[in-house]
């Protein structure tokens, strides 16, 4: 049993570091990895200058696509000899100055321009670029990575960009602007000269899954332990990532290394047989449509499936389809319902009377003196409401205001709000109906008359 025990504890580890530290694996995008590929290729090969937008949502895979075009680029040998790999990011480069002193310790010319003064960051730059030109041969092509590109938008007059496009548009020197970022309006974010030095070469990048059965396939695909073949073949890849001759670049030093693990074949079919039986039931099927609904990003699967694997036991080694719904329910609880549960016994009153407010007036604005109103009505034949004073009630209101469960109605008259007293300031509800309906149900040990009169506005 202790080889059974040893070959577990290795597939978890496996499982984990794969969910966790594989940056260079990019599932679809084979168009778009095309063509950033071929761009990257031209720079090397021919000496062409370009810039290019990747524009995409958070956890779509914009930066891993990077990294695989790099990966398969190692394989050139034009593009490891004559290219240097800048990388630059938005919320470490907070200004210029920064970005040329990075910029500069990447490139390895800290000595040359050690002591020099430069008029402007242009001749700064020019220089760094001319410092490239070995003797007769042309220079060697620079490729910049700029991530969190809309934030360099905010530096003082966009002097980087500026600079990066402009020689990227007038050939001084071959280098290849590759912008990332998840905000789709960031070409309005640039000034109008800097704009017009730009490409305006733009690749859009989207979750890919279309369908459910695409998004099981990669559930399992993530679950599956692969081949000794494989494994060695992925070792092969990962160790060409020592060509990158980039300290800023760091996916290299810390991606997983395959070769550190090999499976015995009894154990690999097993888990995999196992796997897929699994995958294949109902429940399981009806957790990956919830999943689905919810995301359809691989980065979120990945984190879903890391917490699951990473809840594996050696007394229950294999996945369950009852620990994946428990761990889905989690993603579909509720924060405002959360939030309710927490409040106390009067506060929720409050939020009563005001879904009665709303329901009867059709979701009109209303101010504390309306919902105390009805609140008071209600307290003359409650037992546990009777006797509460008029300051407390006031108090659990504003504390409804803070959570944000109302919100003030912004009035279009700039500070009038401040000269209106707070008990007529007019307020909406941030609630659904059936937001309090689920938290009445779920609240603690809840008095009947209270749960009774959410139900019906009638007393």
């Amino acid at each position: 049993m202790p080889e059974a025990v040893q070959e577990f504890a290795k597939a978890r580890r496996f499982l984990k570091e794969r969910l966790q530290r594989d940056y260079t694996t990019l599932r679809g995008y084979s168009e778009e990895r095309s063509n950033v590929r071929q761009l990257l290729q031209r720079t090397a090969e021919m000496g062409e200058s370009n810039s290019l937008l990747l524009i995409g949502p958070r956890g779509a895979g914009k930066t891993t696509l990077i990294n695989a075009v790099l990966t398969d680029l190692l394989d050139n040998k034009a593009f490891v000899d004559n290219t240097l790999i800048v990388h630059l990011d938005g919320n470490l480069h907070t200004d210029d100055r920064l970005a040329l002193k990075s910029i500069t310790v990447q490139m390895r010319l800290e000595n040359a321009a050690d002591g020099k003064v430069f008029g402007s960051f242009a001749e700064n730059l020019a220089f760094l670029l001319q410092c490239l030109k070995s003797g007769g041969k042309r220079a060697k092509s620079v490729v910049f990575l700029l991530e969190e590109f809309d934030l360099f938008c905010t530096h003082h007059n966009q002097t980087l960009l500026y600079n990066l496009f402009d020689v990227s548009q007038s050939a001084q020197a071959p280098i290849c602007v590759l912008g990332v970022t998840c905000r789709l309006d960031v070409i309005e974010l640039l000034e109008k000269r800097v704009k017009s030095r730009f490409s305006h070469r733009q690749v859009f990048l989207f979750p890919t899954s279309d369908q459910l059965e695409q998004y099981a396939a990669l559930c399992q695909e993530l679950l599956s332990l692969p081949s000794n073949s494989s494994l060695k073949s992925a070792a092969e890849r990962v160790n060409s990532l020592q060509m990158l001759r980039s300290e800023a670049l760091s996916f290299g030093r810390r991606h997983f290394d395959p070769a550190a693990y090999t499976f015995d074949s009894r154990f690999r079919e097993g888990w995999n047989k196992q796997l897929a039986k699994m995958l294949a039931s109902q429940p399981a099927q009806r957790t990956l449509q919830t999943l689905y609904d919810f995301d359809i990003s691989e980065a979120f699967l990945k984190n879903f499936l890391f917490r699951l694997v990473a809840q594996l036991r050696e007394e229950s080694p294999h996945i369950t389809a009852e620990q994946m719904s428990a761990l889905a329910a989690q993603y579909e609880g509720d924060d405002k319902v959360e939030l309710l549960c927490g409040l106390s016994v009067l506060e929720l009153c409050l939020i009563i009377a005001v879904k009665h407010h709303s329901e009867i007036y059709d979701r009109d604005p209303f101010n504390f003196e309306i919902i105390f109103a009805r609140f008071s009505k209600f307290a003359k034949v409650s037992t546990t409401m009777q006797g509460v004073e008029r300051s407390i009630v006031l108090k659990a209101f504003e504390h409804l205001r803070i959570g944000e469960l109302i919100l003030p109605v912004s009035s279009g008259s700039g500070n009038a709000s401040g000269k209106v007293q707070k008990e007529f300031e007019m307020h909406k509800m941030a609630l659904t109906y059936g937001q309090i309906q689920q938290a009445v149900q779920r609240y603690q040990a809840l008095p009947t008359e209270v749960a009774q009169w959410s139900q019906s506005s009638l007393i």
